[in-house]
């Protein structure tokens, strides 16, 4: 029997709703059969009770029928760059950012937009050739949704390309891969607020996803997500998709090829 697909989103702050104020603490999402809502709740809620940003006061579960079909999409060839500190990792990720047509001003006015927040509870989108900020969401942001992988097809593809059996990497590689598919998307850039994770990423269809070690110093709880788009010439639309287009990631290892 196929069981309709339910999206199980979690939101938790300090200090009030976001839209209050509060201070963004964890986020999450799963896309499950109607049989398994129940653990994926307890699973969201858990994670936000237990998060090294602090203890939440607001907290927000929502479940909701997907009613959309769901795309089927094969996660980015991955790379690890490994280096010895965050300096030499934001060299590396401007480098990237570089090879996927970004200008190196645009480049490093974001880094400082990424180092002046922290806690946004979603992404900036940023235009590559007016050098802005092309969302109205404020700190708010963009919050990308309705997308998972399914634990055991994550897990062979992590093995294979030696990456951490973690959620934190399963869910980063989901998001960095709807992203990188649609076609106004130039590339991403995100290192996290979590104070306790220096690991970022630069992520494009062209380069695939390339995790870079260092992006942060530890304690440091700025952070947060930038899609570069060129020219977006229908924000709303592009806004829709990041934030309500089903997708689920599918591996396999006919298709996984080295990045040039």
């Amino acid at each position: 029997m196929q069981h309709d697909i339910y999206s199980v989103r979690m939101r938790a702050a300090k200090g009030g709703k976001h839209e209050e104020g509060g201070k963004h603490i964890s986020g999450g999402e799963k896309l499950v059969p109607y049989p398994e809502v129940k653990d994926r709740v307890i699973t969201l809620v858990d994670k936000a009770l237990t998060h090294s940003r602090g203890n939440p006061d607001f907290l927000q579960v929502q479940v909701e029928l997907v009613r959309e079909s769901l795309t089927y999409l094969s996660p980015l060839h991955s790379q690890t760059n490994r280096v010895s500190s965050f300096h030499e990792g934001r060299v590396v990720a401007a480098n990237l950012l570089e090879k996927c047509g970004i200008h190196r001003k645009v480049i490093h006015q974001t880094f400082t937009l990424l180092e002046q927040h922290g806690g946004l509870r979603g992404a900036i989108i940023f235009d590559i050739h007016s050098d802005k900020r092309i969302d109205t969401r404020e700190k708010k942001g963009i919050r990308v949704s309705r997308m998972d992988w399914e634990q055991q097809n994550f897990e062979r593809w992590a093995e294979k390309n030696q990456l951490p059996l973690t959620s934190r990497v399963k869910e980063a590689m989901t998001l960095a891969t709807k992203v990188a598919n649609h076609s106004d998307t130039v590339a991403e850039l995100c290192w996290s607020d979590d104070p306790d994770y220096i690991t970022g990423y630069v992520a494009s269809k062209k380069l695939g996803y390339q995790r870079i070690s260092k992006l942060k110093e530890y304690g440091d709880k700025s952070g947060g997500r930038v899609f570069f788009v060129n020219r977006c010439k229908n924000i709303e639309a592009y806004i829709d998709y990041l934030e309500k287009k089903p997708i689920f990631l599918d591996w396999g290892v006919e298709n996984d090829t080295q990045i040039n």
